[in-house]
């Protein structure tokens, strides 16, 4: 059990000791985030009212509804202080007063589910155990967060929901900043809490390598430590901690986290990002470099121009082995070997780096340089390696900058051409642009009297109107896969901080994945994040309260 979890349910039991003489009820209300589809409520119908005599029921043999009416009960019991129990039903048989879960594959989406509620029970069907789970989030996020020993009316009628994106991210770099392991499971919690089914793991970076490849062992012994870190914003200040920093996981423990997201529908993407951004796997074997070094683990942030040897066959055999141990820990269909921000000059001067381009032929054109194509090499040579590995590689918009990989999917970080320009090539794209979901960007303009941020601006309500496939036809459009939002930690080295940049602009983004863009509202949003509000201040969440805020001011108004 989880901290946070542990927490609520401590202070669960005390207050639900102390309402157990009374009986109070409290409304609930689907209006949650993200908004279900079509909600339908029957006004003059009669509610089901939840109590703690309330059962949740799913079909006999069936271990992943069973999960789901287990998770249900956990969730009830964080907001009201007492357990469902859970039952099995036999095939044919019926239970009333019931929270009762089961398939219908009739329901068009595999994530997709109803929710029907009468004075008899409520019913939640989905076409998969996932698009059950939903309904569960929905039911959840229904009740209020501080129920503790009421009983929960629940308005009569039926939702009908599904997802407008197949994939629904989140992304968080441990590379600059470690995290733990605990965190990253809370964290994992609040993706499921969001409907989200996809955690965007960066877990090699220039400051840092976080994940043991039992191959090398110095990647962990050195690579994971740097000597001391950056204090203040990078460009402006020359001031140095002095402390040692690092951290990293075990395969063992990186297992574990994907054991528990995938419990929740998530899919554990990991991200070993070459060949540039290698610095701390350079520390650790200098060899595989152009110039032999020496290297040290980075202590500020930016762009290095030491990245890994293309022309050094040990330094491409190095990544196949490394992402072979990644096969090994992850099962995700994607593996995202990054691509991002490698520059060329070690490679234009590095003797191996040109002889592997003669040997390949490669040559320059208006567009592309010959260095430009030897990471085309790099990345296709990995993409090969992956893919007879029955993996595919996502990248950052930057592979096409030369030849791409011809199964990638890229992630369009760089505003939204890069993502544009993808889907015309008719490759499938994540959409993820630094102008709507970098989350590491300042929320307020008021930077004086924010936390240090790495710059940018970027308010909820702009990443809540953010619509992915704006400007594509039909065709380009249908390879948007989804939309992701990003978590760099350059200047986030603590779990409030990282709480407090993420929520509740978490609400915004899983609003622009899961909604139709005709059916967002703004002004409908900021009534229904204040329930969210609810639950981050039960659960002691270090949200933003810029919103809430404004919103204050405007009612006093």
């Amino acid at each position: 059990m989880n901290r946070t979890m542990n927490r609520v349910l401590m202070a669960g039991v005390v207050c639900f000791t102390m309402a157990s003489c009374t009986s109070i009820e409290m409304q609930g209300d689907y209006k949650v985030v993200p908004l279900p589809n079509e909600i339908n409520l029957e006004a003059e119908a009669t509610p089901f009212k939840l109590t703690k005599k309330t059962t949740v029921a799913y079909p006999e043999g069936n271990d992943l509804l069973k999960r789901d009416a287990e998770f249900l009960s956990q969730y009830v019991q964080q907001a009201t202080g007492y357990a469902l129990k859970t039952q099995a039903l036999a095939e044919g048989q019926s239970l009333k007063s019931a929270i009762t879960l089961a398939l219908d594959p009739s329901i068009e989406n595999t994530e997709g589910y109803t929710l029907t509620t009468t004075a008899d029970g409520i019913n939640i069907t989905g076409k998969t155990a996932q698009g059950v789970f939903y309904g569960v989030q929905t039911l959840r996020k229904a009740i209020p967060a501080e129920a503790q020993g009421a009983n929960i009316i629940l308005p009569a009628g039926k939702i009908t929901d599904a997802p407008r994106f197949g994939y629904r991210g989140m992304h968080l770099d441990v590379g600059r900043h470690f995290f733990s392991v605990d965190f990253v499971k809370e964290y994992i919690d609040l993706l499921a809490l969001h409907n989200m089914n996809a955690f965007h793991w960066h877990l090699t970076e220039d400051q840092g390598w976080r994940i043991e490849i039992k191959k090398y062992p110095e990647l962990t012994k050195v690579g994971s430590v740097r000597a001391q870190t950056l204090v203040g914003h990078l460009g402006r200040d020359s001031v140095y901690d002095g402390t040692p920093y690092g951290g990293f996981f075990t395969q063992e423990e990186a297992r574990e986290i994907v054991a528990y997201a995938a419990e929740r529908y998530i899919n554990v993407i990991p991200e070993i990002d070459l060949p540039g951004h290698m610095l701390a796997a350079l520390a650790s074997y200098p060899e595989l470099g152009c110039t032999g070094g020496p290297y040290k683990v980075a202590e500020e942030w930016g762009i290095f121009p030491d990245v890994l040897c293309i022309g050094n066959e040990n330094a491409m055999v190095f990544l196949e082995n490394v992402l072979g141990e990644i096969c090994d820990i992850f099962p995700s269909k994607y593996i995202h070997i990054g691509g991002d921000e490698a520059p060329r000059v070690r490679w234009h001067d590095c003797p191996k780096c040109q002889a592997r381009a003669k040997e390949l032929g490669l040559k320059a054109d208006k567009e592309h340089s010959i260095e430009d194509r030897l990471q085309s090499y790099c990345m296709a040579r990995m993409e090969k390696y992956l893919n007879e590995r029955g993996r595919q590689i996502i990248g950052w918009d930057e592979i096409l900058e030369g030849d791409v990989a011809p199964n990638a999917t890229v992630m369009s970080w760089r505003g939204v051409k890069g993502g544009i320009k993808a889907s015309e090539m008719g490759h499938d794209v994540i959409m993820t642009p630094n102008t709507y979901c970098y989350f590491d960007y300042y929320q307020s303009e008021d930077k004086e009297n924010e936390p240090l941020a790495i710059g940018g601006f970027l308010p909820i309500e702009k990443t809540y109107n953010y619509n992915p496939t704006e400007g594509l036809d039909e065709k380009a459009a249908s390879h948007i896969l989804g939309v992701q939002a990003n978590v760099w930690t350059e200047y986030i080295g603590t779990e409030e901080y990282l709480e407090y940049m993420t929520l509740p602009r978490m609400d915004a983004i899983s609003e622009v994945q899961w909604m139709q863009n005709d059916k967002k509202n703004y002004e409908c949003f900021l009534k229904r994040v204040e329930k969210m509000r609810a639950f981050y201040d039960r659960d002691g969440k270090n949200y933003a309260k810029h919103i809430f805020q404004q919103t204050e001011k405007e009612a006093e108004k």
